[in-house]
């Protein structure tokens, strides 16, 4: 019988927009607007960036999923008013630092998929490292048919998973990709059922929390980095980080664990 998720108590537990509960060293954070579809208004941005700013100690991987039928319809446009351009600036910046503090934040981040994943919706689950889709799941950019553009890190993020060119046919056309199409395209990771998308989840944040804490670091923060620089330097920052990671005493253990047959072989996940 597996361990329940338990809600979180102090800080966390006073973030009315998200459900958040532990087991052990996994987070599971729940998007809770369901009403809404889980659109992210200014209050619930602000909740996410706290709440991964402010993740206990013991927290090793996080499942980020949406409550009722969606994942999250995007922003909130009925909270949309008349900002100036500097308001507007302001308010792309807000979310820019909640994404960041996804995707560059202390733990992996593995993001359930089902219903709506648009527009800001998509731009959250992009900031995740690993994406599980289910049937439902359907994605779209429809900024370009409201008069707006992406604002909260779409454009840097979402065409390094499916290239500029289908990013553009999103925003121009309002093309929706499905599950399967969002699959092919690079959006997704893992597919699964509708209904089997948070045991996958937490099947796979299990897995993750079980490599070396530095390990994970390294993968989530210096792989988009080396990404962005020309091969030279790239692989300059990859030896220093290699060795970094190796040089932990926790990797030490591992190693020796490893050569002296107490740990698993390469398993098919």
């Amino acid at each position: 019988m597996t361990t329940p998720f338990v809600p979180v108590t102090g800080l966390l537990a006073e973030l009315p927009l998200l459900r958040i509960a532990t087991n052990g060293p996994l987070v599971h954070l729940q998007l809770a607007r369901p009403a809404k579809r889980n659109a992210v208004n200014d209050a619930l941005i602000t909740q996410i960036h706290t709440a991964m700013v402010n993740l206990p100690a013991e927290a090793r991987a996080l499942v980020l999923s949406g409550e009722g039928q969606h994942f999250c319809a995007g922003l909130d446009l009925s909270e949309l008013n008349e900002r100036s351009t500097f308001e507007g600036i302001a308010h792309s910046r807000m979310w820019h630092a909640a994404m960041d503090a996804v995707q560059f934040g202390r733990v992996p981040v593995v993001a359930v998929l089902h219903g709506a994943v648009v527009g800001g919706g998509l731009e959250l689950a992009s900031s995740a490292h690993i994406r599980v889709a289910e049937d439902s799941a359907f994605y779209g950019l429809p900024e370009g048919q409201r008069g707006l553009f992406v604002g909260g890190g779409g454009a840097a993020r979402v065409p390094r998973l499916i290239g500029f060119a289908r990013m553009t046919d999103m925003m121009l056309t309002g093309r929706v990709l499905d599950a399967d199409e969002g699959q092919a395209a690079g959006l997704t990771h893992y597919r699964v059922a509708d209904g089997a998308g948070l045991a996958k989840g937490i099947a796979l944040a299990t897995r993750i929390a079980a490599n070396a804490p530095l390990s994970n670091y390294a993968v989530m923060q210096a792989l988009p980095r080396i990404a962005d620089l020309s091969q030279s330097d790239g692989l300059f920052v990859e030896s220093l980080m290699a060795a970094i990671a190796q040089g932990d005493d926790a990797a030490k253990q591992r190693m020796r664990d490893f050569l002296e047959g107490r740990a698993g072989k390469v398993a098919k996940a």
